[in-house]
């Protein structure tokens, strides 16, 4: 029973130990392992009394080398992603003003027709009572030399 429980407690370590591990890696497997091999020799070390500085610094420069390098590519990653939805927003733009310009194109060439509409229609009117009057003034001349009634 006791052996039980201290498998138990064995596992439980061993796991959050691996979580700590992949956490602190940024979730990046290599680096969490690099970590782990680098935190065991050291501990192995001290317990020997050794001083392990080459061999440390190196495995410490590895661990640093890897944890730079998924820091890099996370980032790279999230600048593409910016990219990607910026060149979204500015597509949907561009479409909304191509779209605006065409509804406005269309409004200016009716205002231009009914525009025209309204002014042909004004020159039929003044045409009219300038031929009315004319035709006024033709009869009430000619009755005034005596041709008309």
């Amino acid at each position: 029973m006791a052996s039980r429980r201290a498998l138990q407690i064995g596992g439980a370590t061993i796991a959050v130990g691996g979580v700590y591990y992949l956490y602190s890696a940024g979730g990046n497997p290599q680096v969490a392992e690099k970590k782990l091999e680098h935190d065991v020799s050291a501990a192995g070390a001290r317990l020997r009394g050794q001083d392990l500085s080459s061999k440390e610094a190196q495995k410490t420069g590895e661990v640093l080398a890897k944890e730079a390098g998924a820091t890099l590519d996370r980032t790279v990653d999230n600048v593409r992603a910016d990219i990607r939805q910026a060149d979204k927003v500015i597509n949907s733009k561009i479409h909304e003003a191509g779209t605006k310009v065409d509804q406005l194109k269309d409004e200016g060439a009716k205002a231009l027709k009914d525009t025209s509409k309204e002014l042909q229609q004004t020159a039929d009117n003044f045409d009219k009572k300038v031929n009315q009057k004319t035709s006024e003034a033709k009869s009430g001349i000619s009755s005034w030399l005596g041709f008309g009634k």
